[in-house]
């Protein structure tokens, strides 16, 4: 795109993979702000581009819409630095769940009980989960994570043949 080249709302939205509803709200909400020629007629930018492709890579990091809007139209490194914060601490609560249902999944995998709800590894990763015991915890946001039984030499014999 030649820099002096525009795109109507119809091109950027196909672009994107987005419907053109999507971009009007973005608009009114005062994320993109598209210049306007010949009946009021929306014409986009590479500056504009730039913004819709900045707001989509957001949106992937899990920023809600109000949180885009407000580090791209605060001029204060302090507010966007709070907002990247808060949601940075955000999503290491969720990647420390993730990891935690990764673990019991991990467990439960490598264990070689008929029955898992027999399996004491396992017991103890649903217990430390649900206990109260401030010896298993360091607190809600850094859980300790019990030590992994070993890998099963049925199981690695298995993960090994199909590497």
């Amino acid at each position: 795109m030649k820099s002096s080249t525009t795109m109507t709302i119809g091109d950027v939205a196909e672009r994107f993979g987005l419907a053109t509803h999507v971009l009007r709200h973005w608009e009114t909400m005062g994320l993109l702000t598209p210049a306007r020629v010949n009946g009021q007629r929306r014409r986009y930018g590479r500056d504009d581009l730039y913004r819709v492709a900045v707001i989509l890579r957001a949106k992937e990091a899990g920023f809600s819409l109000d949180e885009i809007r407000e580090m791209m139209t605060t001029s204060n490194p302090a507010t966007r630095r709070a907002v990247l914060v808060r949601r940075r601490k955000e999503l290491a609560e969720r990647i420390a769940a993730a990891q935690a249902s990764l673990d019991l999944i991990d467990c439960a995998l490598e264990c070689d009980h008929e029955d898992i709800g027999n399996c004491p590894h396992f017991q103890a990763m649903v217990a430390q989960r649900i206990s109260l015991d401030p010896h298993l915890t360091r607190g809600p946001e850094a859980p300790i994570r019990p030590a992994l039984p070993q890998r099963s030499t049925h199981l690695r014999a298995a993960e090994e043949s199909h590497s």
